[in-house]
């Protein structure tokens, strides 16, 4: 990837992430800590990777994203709404009552939301699902899904792991955004899915470990599962909080809005790392 390339990618991810605390602060609530440490792979998917159309959001050929750590929303709509879904001002009515950036994310009210999602371990399927309709109707799009590193504790994701194995999934993509932490604690401390790559080759998918917030390891890994004949994982290593130094690592923001003075904070650190690009 030429400099001037990554350089864009990551001023568009810092502002995703300023959209992240914009609205997680307006909110009073909402889950900061991993919509920060994915924002780098959903950027780097909408303005690189995917055939989508905004000006089109239901196109029939659009390149699908499943949300499986639907409590991320906050990137998400963050991405959708520099990508230019919808006005970056929306951001500002994350979870308030008749908003249509809830939660988690809503296919029926959210343009460029193409599956509903939130309940862990469920989103992979819904991707399955997709991958499987193109697979057997001829269509070209590709299914991407983004997992949680404490998700994957889940049954029903290796489930749909076997199942995508089975079926000859090759248009699909899962990142796992392996950031360590969860709710309650490291992962390891909870329920360790760790050797993560393993688990997913032992149902049969092609692995590709990264760092999460390189745009140069991410577009590699995406160009060698175009060449591969089946499911791919990508685990992604991340920073939870990635660019708000008192959240990084720090498991308290897993799903913790901060107070004004934090929020000032966050969005000045934020401010002086997109000013240094320019």
């Amino acid at each position: 990837m030429d400099t001037q390339t990554k350089k864009e990618l990551q001023k568009i991810a810092l502002k995703v992430r300023l959209g992240i605390i914009e609205g997680v602060h307006a909110a009073k609530s909402g889950h900061p800590g991993g919509s920060l440490s994915s924002a780098d792979i959903l950027t780097y998917l909408y303005f690189k990777q995917m055939n989508i159309d905004p000006k089109d959001p239901k196109k029939a050929d659009r390149d699908r994203l499943v949300l499986s750590k639907g409590h991320a929303a906050p990137a998400l709509y963050s991405v959708l709404a520099e990508r230019g879904y919808f006005e970056p001002s929306e951001l500002l009515n994350l979870r308030h009552i008749g908003s249509m950036l809830q939660g988690h994310p809503d296919m029926k009210h959210i343009p460029g939301v193409d599956m509903s999602s939130g309940s862990l371990g469920q989103g992979i399927s819904a991707a399955c699902g997709m991958a499987l309709s193109a697979k057997h109707f001829g269509d070209s799009f590709k299914v991407y899904t983004i997992l949680g590193d404490g998700e994957i504790e889940e049954g029903q994701v290796w489930e749909a792991a076997m199942f995508a194995a089975n079926k000859g999934l090759s248009n699909l993509t899962a990142f796992v955004d392996f950031n360590n932490l969860q709710i309650d604690g490291t992962i390891g401390e909870v329920n360790s899915a760790e050797p993560i790559d393993k688990k997913f080759e032992a149902f049969n998918w092609h692995t590709i470990v990264i760092d999460g917030h390189d745009f140069d390891q991410i577009e590699a890994a995406l160009k060698e599962a175009e060449t591969i004949d089946k499911p791919v994982a990508i685990i992604a290593k991340t920073v939870k909080g990635k660019g708000v130094s008192y959240m990084e690592n720090a498991v308290n923001w897993h799903g913790a809005a901060p107070n004004d003075e934090l929020y000032e904070v966050a969005m000045n650190e934020l401010k002086a790392q997109l000013a240094s690009l320019q």
